[in-house]
């Protein structure tokens, strides 16, 4: 599965953004879906952020569009390293369409991702622990001695 981690290219981006700026005010929901969607393919974290605002807009103003938003705005915060909402929004699509193999892929890498980044915070956290009390250990070694 490629589509999590495939960035679309600066000039593809650039044709949707001059086409939402060129719709302004009047900009249509597919033309500002569209340009969201390659802002979360974006590899520039500003792009991304801007693409799930969009989406999230999409989401709560046009509910005939609410099932296309959900992947995006998952993917979206999944990439942003906001793993609790991306795991919200996929789940949310894979509760209406459990067979849907791209949401599925997707929750594994969100599942991977959280595992492993709780195991990191474990390592780290238990690190400081050693550290923490080897200091302590030599402060009360040094406290003897001046006794």
């Amino acid at each position: 599965m490629s589509e999590p981690n495939s960035p679309l290219k600066p000039a593809e981006l650039a044709v949707l953004r001059a086409q939402y700026e060129k719709e302004g005010d009047m900009v249509g929901v597919q033309t500002k879906f569209n340009f969201a969607w390659g802002l979360v393919k974006s590899s520039q974290r500003a792009d991304q952020q801007l693409g799930v605002r969009l989406l999230s807009e999409i989401f709560r103003t046009s509910p005939e569009r609410r099932r296309e938003c959900l992947y995006y705005l998952a993917l979206g915060n999944y990439r942003l390293g906001n793993y609790g909402e991306a795991r919200r929004y996929n789940d949310l699509l894979l509760d209406r369409e459990p067979g849907n193999l791209q949401a599925a892929d997707l929750r594994r890498l969100v599942d991977d991702k959280v595992a492993k980044e709780g195991l990191m915070g474990v390592a780290i956290i238990s690190g400081i622990a050693v550290a923490a009390g080897a200091v302590g250990a030599v402060l009360l070694k040094n406290m003897g001695r001046k006794r």
